[in-house]
């Protein structure tokens, strides 16, 4: 670890390298080292609004908000180290991915951004993904522009450029209308051998729309492609303004590809290797395995996305995880506080979660559905939360943990059951983050039982997104001459990470299966339960 002194020197020298991230409630910005190790940080909440129908963030709230939390980070670097951060040896900006920024040849917005959580583009989705033989989700940004064609909104004759939220800031910073690869992927789909758009769906969206008549082809509107390391720009003058209005910062800042969260996420957990992948499960959850080849075919089930170097990434998506779990280990604290206990929620949830383990591998023949909402992989536009057993079942407290540790990751199982067994993908490791594995060695294992595969888990998940795209700008310029993103990564950042792996147990493997067997079966009485309306 370096010295206050040295690290004060380096920010003074202008190498240190700076990560945003905009999330859905939070924008972060972090400072990395030479060691590539946070020195420093900022952030600023936000929050989206609905207006007229659709979820949105107005564009001064995105300026603000840039604004706010670079000013946060600032604050924290002068707090530290007393030195004002002049100048920087490298940036990136990392965002939510998908949604639909419209432009017109004046560089205005022509309707108000419309993020990832819209549900507006069903018919869309499901015409481009017949049209391509390629699932097209609902938020991916080609989804978006065909909508408002299919509804015939005035303002897509005027479309001369559309981009995401990540791609949008880039811009701004540096006049460049480009786009990481991992990003890319959500706006239209990527030809994985070329590393660019699929050439053969730009020709097929162009015949679709061709009767309409517009003066544009769908390869003009799109922001180019670019991978991990490739030069991306520099910040400019009024990039460096609109950064800091206080025109301390510097222009000149080398730039790296704007990219999604789900790619920064991948860097952050060292998950860009082919053959591994990782899980975040928390109130949702959510699985990244990076293939060795494409799928034999669609699956509506799976999304398909890139890693920042251009390599193919199988998504599952969940709604559904901790949501339920909570609610019950928050009754069992009432219980306890009724006896006039003291409970420490830690403790709680480490007694709990281990007493799951002490249960059958199959749960004594328990369910339980954790659907607070619906469930796009097993069909529910809704959910009820649901605990189901029959008089044969073992109903004790460790079954009763067990199956709902189980059940976070029914849905998610769900669709990745397709990837290796329909699909037979092949993974070394999957890397789990976020909220079930927080309790040493059980979530862990409830998921390699799932999947069968190994899970590590790191001792910190550094500083999530906006390291990430930290370390994809310190890529940029601190790679080696034929370094892989995947060396560097291994190399240079997670080389003396500590962190657990555990392989996955034969028989909760087995046990698995025969809960999920049950879980299939039992999906008619969670559809009764939403059709009644109770």
């Amino acid at each position: 670890m370096r010295s206050k002194e040295q690290i004060r020197k380096m920010i003074d020298s202008g190498r240190a390298v700076l990560g945003i991230e905009f999330g859905s409630t939070r924008i972060k910005a972090v400072l990395i080292d030479e060691d590539k190790s946070p020195i420093a940080s900022g952030s600023y909440d936000w929050e989206n609004q609905y207006v007229d129908h659709i979820w949105t963030y107005d564009m001064e709230e995105i300026c603000k908000g840039l604004q706010g939390c670079y000013g946060a980070l600032v604050k924290n670097v002068e707090e530290q180290y007393g030195v004002k951060l002049v100048k920087l040896g490298a940036m990136g900006v990392s965002a939510m991915m998908h949604g639909y920024l419209a432009f017109d040849g004046k560089d205005e917005l022509l309707v108000p951004f419309r993020t990832w959580r819209n549900t507006i583009t069903g018919e869309a989705s499901e015409k481009l993904t017949e049209l391509f033989s390629y699932h097209i989700p609902q938020r991916w940004s080609i989804a978006h522009l065909y909508q408002a064609i299919l509804n015939g909104e005035d303002h897509v004759k005027d479309v001369r450029f559309f981009t995401t939220l990540a791609g949008y800031i880039h811009w701004k910073l540096t006049g460049q209308k480009v786009i990481g690869s991992g990003d890319a992927a959500g706006m239209f789909p990527i030809d994985i051998e070329m590393k660019d758009y699929n050439s053969r769906m730009l020709d097929q969206f162009d015949e679709l729309v061709a009767d309409k008549g517009f003066p544009w082809k769908i390869r003009e509107l799109l922001p180019k492609v670019l991978l991990a390391g490739e030069d991306a720009g520099y910040m400019t003058e009024e990039g460096a303004k609109l950064l800091d209005p206080t025109g301390t910062l510097q222009a000149g800042t080398p730039m790296c590809p704007p990219e999604g969260d789900a790619g920064t996420g991948m860097a952050a957990t060292n998950s860009v290797a082919v053959r591994t992948g990782n899980v975040s499960a928390g109130t949702s959850v959510f699985a990244m395995a990076v293939l060795e080849k494409d799928l034999t075919k669609p699956y509506e089930e799976i999304d398909l996305v890139t890693t920042p170097a251009g390599d193919l990434v199988a998504m599952v998506h969940c709604n559904n995880c901790t949501s339920d779990l909570n609610a019950w280990v928050g009754l069992f604290k009432e219980f306890a506080e009724s006896f006039g206990v003291d409970v420490d929620m830690n403790k709680l949830f480490g007694t709990l979660y281990n007493k799951a383990l002490e249960g059958d591998a199959d749960c004594g023949g328990l369910l339980a559905y954790n659907y607070f909402s619906g469930e796009h992989i097993t069909g529910f536009d809704e959910g009820r939360p649901l605990f189901v057993r029959s008089p044969e079942s073992k109903f004790n407290l460790a079954n009763f943990m067990r199956v709902h540790l189980y059940t976070s990751l029914g849905a998610l199982k769900t669709g990745m059951d397709i990837l290796l067994k329909k699909e037979n993908v092949k993974l070394d490791r999957m890397m789990g983050h976020g909220g079930l594995f927080k309790t040493k060695g059980v979530g862990q294992r409830i998921l390699a039982g799932a999947i069968d595969t190994p899970v590590y888990v790191m001792e910190t998940a550094g500083e999530g997104g906006a390291w990430g795209i930290a370390l994809l700008a310190d890529y940029l310029v601190n790679k080696e001459e034929g370094e892989s993103l995947t060396d560097y990564l291994d190399n240079k950042v997670f080389h003396d990470a500590e962190g657990s792996g555990m392989d996955p147990d034969a028989g909760d493997v087995e046990g698995y299966e025969k809960f999920m067997e049950r879980y299939t079966k039992g999906l008619t009485i969670e559809r009764a339960a939403v059709d009644a309306g109770i």
